[in-house]
């Protein structure tokens, strides 16, 4: 890649219009001429970067590698002073500035970053990352770099999986691939042939057993006890990502064969973890054998789902400077196939995918790539010829390794590293655990929730000023039923709700009180129950758990990934030097303060 560099010229034209009356800078006229650079020479003389030895750590806690500095003996070459003189209050300037870059943003037609995190398509931040001092971001390439139409790929999975079934002996026959009936972040009971969504605390909110919904009261009476362990592996299955979709709904379908008698005795005496091994062996079947890739390399624009931004945003990454790296369990042949299908065609001057990564590696095992070290080997034909290799070299491709190998093969090591991928374990979780990586989750469902979560606003609004009726009246009731506790009890205390009320009338405004508090329950159930449907009629919304609070998936997302958005491409929408702010995160005590602000700092006892 060509290096330019950023060189002050003499220029006659006008100054640019980003200065203010606040802001002037005390040189004669010039202009930047700028060309793309490496990161060790941004900017030439004018700026340098902060390198990884001279960094530090700013006021949230962020290295400041990667930041821009200028050059102040370079300016002094040209007469300049090194500094530019603000007329008036930082406050002041700051304010003004911002208002006019804002104003400059919007008219190119550039979200701010508040704005774009009201977007589908934003990138939101659960723990403060500088990209800037990120010098290496590597990738996933399965529902990560390439997204595949999940009827199309799930769908052929199932059938393979289901073919495997039928010849071990199951009965499929009837069956078909619903993918409705799962979403991503559900949890498989293998003992009790559940499936369950869980809040964030571990308590099941809803259950299936088979095809089939249970109650709410069924839901409380078979999980009313138990917290949902996800270290308890031999009960508990995640469905961590998008793959995991036709294997729960073959499970699930066979569960009611099960339950129905209809699967012959000669397989043997089969539980619901048995059953539950049984289709993972299959579908396990339909990987290793080869039969589904195979298909999907012949055909792959019937599954892969192209995005033109993609490549471009990976572009802008490596040209900042990045060090990009593919990490990919998929073998050498089907990461070609798909990377050329994907990429090739969307890149500029004949560039081809690999000329965007510094080091790809397939075959990569995780999650034991995170955790030990497997041998290395090098492919070295187009055939997929492999031989054993000690050392790496940049724009090598390779096959097994590990994290660790990666780091010492670039020299950079822990929160220097990036690590983007779908699956919250295999990707996310042990990238972070094991070597402190920073990291970002794919999630592309979250572009259908966030439709789903604006047309449900109202609904919604409905539910929340029902449930504040019912507590306004509880809360009397709950006075007035004290009330009358007191007195039965014959104490003299009475509480200020029924100071004036005699029996007769106490008891008859509890029953009135009663009636609208049932009457409020007959309408606020039905809603609930629906709250979330036009994501999964099912399950409802993919991040919450009931109306207020987030589901378990929500909860392992915040967890481990330092950012989480739909797709890489959304990266195109933020430059390669953004700093993402994680946001305020509400308490339950937040409430009595944020009273207290707006009534002066007054407080009631």
């Amino acid at each position: 890649m060509a290096t330019t560099n950023l060189q002050f010229l003499q220029n006659p034209f006008p100054r640019p219009t980003f200065s203010s009356k606040y802001l002037v800078m005390r040189a004669p006229k010039m202009v930047f001429k700028c060309g793309c650079s490496s990161s060790s020479s941004v900017g030439g003389d004018a700026f340098s970067l902060t390198s990884s030895s001279k960094c530090d750590v700013d006021y949230l806690g962020e290295s400041t590698k990667g930041d821009l500095n200028i050059n102040l003996k370079h300016l002094e070459n040209f007469g300049l002073d090194g500094q530019a003189t603000l007329e008036g209050p930082i406050e002041q300037v700051a304010r003004l500035e911002a208002e006019e870059a804002g104003s400059l943003l919007r008219d190119l037609g550039i979200p701010s970053p508040s704005a774009a995190r009201l977007s589908p398509r934003g990138i939101f931040c659960t723990r403060t990352l500088n990209l800037r001092s990120i010098s290496a971001i590597g990738y996933d390439m399965d529902y990560t770099l390439i997204h595949y139409n999940v009827m199309a790929w799930e769908g052929r999975a199932y059938d393979y999986c289901m073919e495997n079934l039928k010849s071990m002996g199951f009965p499929v026959e009837g069956l078909a691939f619903d993918p409705d009936l799962v979403i991503r972040g559900l949890v498989i009971d293998k003992e009790k042939g559940n499936l369950v969504k869980a809040d964030r605390f571990g308590y099941v909110k809803r259950a299936m057993h088979g095809t089939k919904m249970l109650s709410t009261r069924a839901v409380s009476e078979m999980y009313g006890r138990e917290l949902v362990d996800l270290r308890k592996e031999s009960q508990w299955e995640f469905l961590n990502t998008l793959f995991s979709v036709s294997e729960a709904v073959a499970y699930m379908q066979m569960v009611d064969r099960l339950d129905d008698g209809v699967i012959p005795a000669d397989l043997g005496p089969l539980d619901y973890k048995g059953l539950y091994k049984a289709v993972g062996k299959a579908l396990f079947r339909a990987h290793v054998e080869g039969q589904l890739k195979s298909e999907i390399m012949s055909k792959p624009e019937l599954f892969v789902e192209p995005d033109p931004e993609l490549p471009l945003a990976l572009l802008d990454q490596k040209e900042a400077g990045k060090k990009l790296l593919l990490i990919t369990n998929s073998d050498y042949h089907y990461t070609d196939k798909m990377m050329q299908h994907s990429f090739n065609r969307f890149l500029p001057n004949d560039m081809g995918w690999r000329d965007l990564f510094d080091m790809v590696i397939v075959s990569a095992r995780k999650p034991e790539f995170f955790q030990m070290s497997h041998p290395l080997y090098e492919v070295v034909t187009g055939e997929g010829l492999m031989r054993p290799c000690f050392k790496t070299r940049t724009g090598g491709l390779y096959s097994g390794g590990s994290a660790q190998m990666v780091e010492n093969s670039l020299n950079i090591h822990g929160d220097e590293i990036l690590y983007v991928g779908d699956h919250i374990y295999t990707d996310v979780s042990q990238s972070k655990v094991h070597l402190r990586w920073r990291t970002a989750l794919i999630c592309r469902e979250l572009e259908e929730e966030y439709r789903a979560l604006i047309h449900s606003r109202a609904p919604r609004a409905t539910v929340v000023e029902l449930i504040n009726q019912k507590e306004v009246v509880g809360d009397l009731f709950n006075q007035l039923r004290l009330a009358l506790q007191r007195r039965t009890e014959g104490r003299p205390a009475q509480t200020l709700a029924a100071t004036n009320m005699d029996d007769r009338e106490l008891t008859e405004s509890m029953q009135k009180l009663l009636i609208v508090m049932q009457r409020l329950d007959e309408k606020i159930a039905p809603l609930l129950e629906a709250d979330g449907e036009l994501f999964n009629k099912r399950w409802g919304f993919l991040s919450r758990a009931g109306l207020w609070d987030k589901s378990h998936l929500m909860r392992q997302i915040e967890k481990y990934a330092d950012i989480y958005t739909s797709r890489v491409s959304n990266f195109l929408n933020y430059t390669p030097f953004m700093y993402f702010r994680s946001q305020e995160q509400t308490l339950a005590h937040d409430t009595y303060s944020h009273y207290c602000s707006e009534h002066n700092g007054s407080s009631t006892n």
